[in-house]
């Protein structure tokens, strides 16, 4: 007689879930944590890691003159980390690689302006035309689309803008040496200033050469027998930052280069540089995309030669975003980070209310931390008792 099987359970997943699932340690290990102390030891690391996001956010508002050089070289240390452990594997000594990281990174930065900042005048030399001909174009040509009138108080500001514009990049040149005249009178600001400019780069030399011993000395000051659990939760956060600085970087600049081929190709000014801001603004969902397209949409009607034009920039904003939200996207960045478009910018505009542009700055990674917090603690929460109603312990 064959015997009914019964039902399979059906469990209902949690919407945010932790990278990896806890440690197990091998049977018979004194340091085993039983899921009280498991979940004390998390809920300890939870306090810390929302109290050190508090502290980097209140040193930044009141010592941000020493504390931004200092994050500043931390941040790099730990983007460019990962390319230094690949040379050391490969037999270099970590002093070496982070030399040589360093000297094809200053090259490489040499390089780019050099090829950029021609680029950049040459599009900014095209700001004036670009306003003056906003005036005697493209009113009349949203005239004609509506059907009505525009007052013509929109001709003459964007006529006087096309004059400010004139009048400011020939100026742009003085106005700024008399800038850096007036800071330098202000000696100790000045000094300052450059002093915490120049030290970021030798910070980060010296981070990024010591930083598996930085990281080793913290682990030390882990208790010995949660040591496992709370290394695989700095894990998960490592995971979750890397891929964002990592993902988002490499998103932003793919899209960049793309954005600026279709815009050069339906030959619009300043398409190098409306490419640059739809790109990388879309680490912001939705902001760098929607800039863009009122952008090349201004830039098509200033330098109209035909309904191709506007067919060429909608088919490449149409590619890049199915292009980034199918391929890109889940290749580079995956599901690590996994905050909703929606957290970002409630997180991006809370965060600049806050902290002004730092805050916007450190929004999504910030942000991205709270969200492995919060996946320990409800983790930790649907163990309770008080989740399962169970009177029997866990």
């Amino acid at each position: 007689m064959k015997v009914p099987q019964p039902a399979p359970t059906l469990e209902v997943s949690p919407v945010l879930h932790v990278v990896h699932p806890e440690p197990v340690p091998p049977a018979g290990d004194p340091s085993a944590l039983d899921e009280a102390e498991a979940r004390r030891v998390d809920f300890v690391w939870s306090g810390v890691m929302v109290g050190s996001l508090a502290l980097v956010f209140a040193l930044l508002s009141v010592f941000g003159g020493v504390a931004v050089p200092v994050l500043l070289a931390l941040t790099g240390a730990y983007a460019f980390n990962p390319l230094v452990t690949l040379l050391e594997k490969r037999g270099v000594d970590r002093t070496w690689g982070t030399s040589i990281l360093f000297f094809a990174g200053t090259l490489l930065m040499v390089g780019a302006g050099l090829y950029l900042v021609p680029v950049f005048r040459d599009e900014a030399a095209k700001l004036p035309g670009f306003f003056q001909r906003a005036s005697t174009q493209v009113v009349p040509q949203v005239e004609s689309l509506l059907g009505v009138s525009l007052p013509d108080l929109v001709s003459q500001r964007t006529a006087e803008l096309g004059e400010k514009a004139s009048e400011l990049i020939q100026s742009a040149g003085p106005t700024a040496a008399r800038l850096v005249a007036s800071f330098a009178g202000n000696t100790a600001r000045f000094a300052a200033t450059l002093l915490g400019l120049s030290v970021v780069p030798v910070l980060a030399f010296f981070f990024l050469q010591d930083y598996p011993r930085l990281m080793g000395r913290i682990q030390d000051l882990l208790p010995r027998r949660s040591v496992a659990l709370v290394s695989q939760r700095f894990r998960e956060v490592d995971e979750v930052l890397s891929a964002f600085v990592q993902g988002q970087l490499t998103v932003g600049a793919i899209l960049s280069v793309l954005y600026a081929v279709g815009l050069s190709v339906a030959r619009i000014d300043l398409a190098i540089a409306i490419g640059l801001i739809a790109g990388f603004g879309n680490m912001v969902p939705y902001l760098g995309t929607g800039i863009g397209v009122v952008l090349a949409v201004l830039g098509v009607l200033l330098s109209w030669q035909g309904p191709w034009q506007l067919a060429v920039v909608a088919a490449t904003f149409i590619v890049g975003q199915l292009a980034e939200g199918f391929v890109i996207t889940p290749r580079v960045v995956g599901e690590k980070v996994g905050l909703a478009p929606v957290a970002v910018i409630i997180a991006v505009l809370a965060f600049g209310e806050l902290f002004g542009f730092v805050g916007i700055l450190l929004a999504v990674p910030a942000s991205a931390i709270l969200k492995v917090v919060l996946s320990v603690v409800i983790q930790r929460y649907r163990r309770t008792q008080l989740y399962k109603g169970s009177v029997q312990g866990p």
